[in-house]
């Protein structure tokens, strides 16, 4: 049996939490530190954290001894690193397009919510904007959702590892 698959409900969630934490410092700080104004699609991704953070929090408080409570939260913490994979995901394809087929900037966030039903404002801002397609920072040649992308992989360790337990 290998070590990973020995880690408890609890150790994984608890791994999982401090790279959800990890994951908003870095954001945060390049918003407040670094001046990065997130675009749309940017505080999509950091909803997706929050969520699997959340997800791992209350696993973490939890620890489920039952099969079942592993595999509930481990199916939950997945679907929100999947789903934060989805949209960092088609952040990079925004990013990759050629500038003439890139869309227009739309209204902002904020406008949007406040006007809009929220099934139209998650299906606006996925469809993408001109603001979600500029690439403000870049380290080692991979932009920001490139980063986020392989942080979304990362964190689906935790998730796939509460799983991995149940075999």
């Amino acid at each position: 049996m290998s070590s990973f698959s020995r880690l408890s409900v609890r150790q994984w969630s608890l791994a999982g939490l401090a790279f959800c934490v990890l994951m908003m410092a870095v954001a945060l700080g390049l918003e407040h530190i670094g001046g990065l104004e997130p675009c749309p699609l940017c505080i999509f991704q950091r909803v997706a954290v929050i969520c699997a953070g959340v997800v791992f929090a209350i696993a973490a408080i939890h620890n489920p001894a039952s099969r079942a409570g592993a595999a509930t939260y481990g199916l939950l913490g997945l679907a929100a690193a999947v789903g934060g994979i989805g949209i960092a995901w088609r952040h990079l394809w925004l990013q990759s397009l050629p500038a003439d087929e890139v869309p227009s900037c739309g209204p902002g966030l904020d406008y949007m919510m406040d006007i809009l039903p929220w099934r139209d404002v998650v299906a606006t801002v996925l469809s993408g904007s001109g603001e979600c397609a500029e690439i403000d920072f870049a380290l080692l040649g991979i932009s920001l959702p490139g980063w986020t992308l392989v942080g979304f992989v990362v964190l689906a360790a935790a998730p796939l590892g509460m799983l991995a337990r149940l075999r």
